[in-house]
């Protein structure tokens, strides 16, 4: 868990600046003072299920995964993180440990400051309070879209869906169909609730009628229409 590389206390500051502009000055300085960044390697935990929550996270770069074991060791992805977004903190708000646990996909740059501090101001900043009612609203949605999705969906819907997911979330790459990120088959299917053997057979159907391409863990989108009428249908 190095920090070599990893961005400094000034460039977190920077990636945060929805969250600093509504702090006074005197919050900043708290802020600044009590923030540290770290850098995590690839599938590196950054806490643990069951561990106590003390910190708001910020993902400042890479991929991070919020996941969560489930019977017979087998993991759940909840959802997943893009910078700039926060997390970890709704456990802490809860008063209870964390339910899940968060891994980076890839090396990743997090940002810390101390829940206690977050949770001061936010007794006497109503915009810092409403900022995370928001931030809660939101996740909230995406989790109940996302209930829906993995519970209601056939395989090639669900697959389909968490393709289509990954493409909104982390963007694509130069090529404009290739998804920038690189999933193992494990989390890809881990993501879309079904086993490993499950999403690579769907895969390698969805490739025989050419709405993708695959190269290794690289996913390339070619019909991408038809790959949204699988999800709405199911």
């Amino acid at each position: 868990m190095g920090e070599v590389n990893c961005l400094s206390k000034e460039e977190a500051i920077d990636c945060v600046a929805d969250l600093w502009s509504l702090l006074t000055e005197e919050e900043q300085t708290r802020f600044s003072e009590h923030l540290s960044v770290r850098r995590f390697r690839k599938s590196e935990p950054i806490y643990r299920e069951g561990e106590s929550p003390d910190e708001l996270i910020c993902l400042l770069s890479g991929k991070v995964k919020i996941y969560r074991d489930g019977v017979g060791g087998r993991s759940q992805i909840i959802r997943v993180i893009k910078p700039v977004e926060y997390f970890g903190y709704r456990a802490y708000l809860a008063g209870e440990p964390y339910v899940t646990g968060a891994a980076a996909f890839e090396a990743s740059d997090v940002c810390f400051i101390p829940m206690t501090i977050v949770e001061e101001t936010m007794r006497h900043n109503n915009a810092l309070a409403m900022f995370f009612v928001r931030q809660l609203a939101v996740d909230l949605g995406i989790a109940d879209r996302r209930t829906v999705n993995l519970t209601q969906k056939h395989i090639r819907g669900r697959l389909a869906e968490s393709l289509l997911f990954l493409r909104d979330t982390y963007g694509v790459e130069e090529d404009e169909s290739t998804l920038s990120i690189y999933l193992s088959r494990e989390d890809l299917a881990s993501l879309s609730n079904m086993t490993a053997s499950n999403a690579t057979r769907t895969l390698s159907n969805f490739a025989a009628e050419k709405l993708i391409a695959i190269d290794g863990r690289k996913i390339k989108l070619i019909d991408v229409e038809r790959l949204g009428q699988i999800s709405r249908i199911g």
